[in-house]
C-alpha cells in the first residue's frame, strides 16, 4: 500500500516532498486497530473527532510550502502528528517545527507517535492555533489542517516576509489558499476545493 502511495505522487508533487513521505511512517501515527489503512488516499479517524488528512492532501500542502532545510515552521493543528513529522523530514536536523493543538488527549497522542518515530526536531504545544504561537515567532512557514473562516490575523503577523502559510479558508466550500508575506503586504494564491476540520478558536470558530 505504501508502494502504492508514492507511485500515485511521484510525477504530481516534487520528489523531496515524496522522499520525506516514504521516510516518514504513516502506520505510526493512526490508530493500531485501523493501522492496515495507513496509507489509503483519505482521511482516517484518530479519534476526539479528528482525522489524520489523507496522503495526497499532506503531499500538496508541503509541495505548496516549499519547506527547505533549516527552516522554521509553525503547524497548526498538530492532530497525530504526521503532517508535522514530514514536515520535520523536509526542514532537516537543523530546521525545527513548532506544532500547536487544542485537545490535551492529541496532544498526548502526538507526542508519543513522534517519540516512536524518532523525530527529535518537533515540538508539540498545547493551545489555541488560531491565535499561532508568538513566543518562537517569526516563521518560514505556517501549516494550517483546519479550515478558518478567513485567515487569522495573528497567523499573518508571525510570518516573515517572503515567508509562505498555507490554509484552507471556507465555511460550505473550502479553498486552500497559499499566502505569501511580501515588504508589501500578503499576495494570495488559490489552489483548489478541499475539505478539512474546523478551525476552534479565537480567530476561528466557536466551539
Amino acid at each position: 500500500m505504501k508502494d502504492e502511495m508514492l507511485k500515485m505522487l511521484r510525477g504530481n508533487i516534487s520528489d523531496r516532498v515524496v522522499e520525506a513521505m516514504e521516510r516518514t511512517p504513516r502506520e505510526l501515527f493512526v490508530p493500531e486497530s485501523i493501522r492496515y489503512m495507513a496509507y489509503e488516499d483519505h482521511p482516517l479517524p484518530i479519534g476526539e473527532g479528528q482525522t489524520i488528512s489523507a496522503p495526497h492532501m499532506v503531499a500538496i500542502m508541503c509541495d505548496v510550502l516549499d519547506l527547505r532545510d533549516g527552516m522554521k515552521v509553525l503547524d497548526v493543528g498538530t492532530g497525530s502528528g504526521y503532517h508535522a513529522a514530514v514536515m520535520a523530514d523536509l526542514v532537516g536536523p537543523e530546521g525545527h517545527v513548532y506544532s500547536i493543538e487544542r485537545i490535551p488527549e492529541l496532544v498526548v497522542y502526538a507526542r508519543r507517535n513522534l517519540r516512536e518515530a524518532g523525530i527529535e526536531n518537533v515540538t508539540v504545544v498545547e493551545g489555541d492555533g488560531s491565535c499561532g504561537l508568538p513566543d518562537h515567532a517569526p516563521y518560514d512557514r505556517i501549516n494550517v489542517a483546519a479550515t478558518a473562516p478567513k485567515v487569522p490575523e495573528p497567523l499573518k503577523e508571525q510570518l516573515k516576509v517572503g515567508g509562505k502559510l498555507v490554509i484552507p479558508v471556507g465555511t460550505c466550500y473550502q479553498e486552500l489558499v497559499l499566502v505569501i508575506r511580501t515588504d508589501r503586504g500578503f499576495d494570495l494564491e488559490h489552489h483548489g476545493g478541499v475539505v478539512f476540520v474546523p478551525l476552534i478558536g479565537d480567530h476561528g470558530f466557536e466551539i
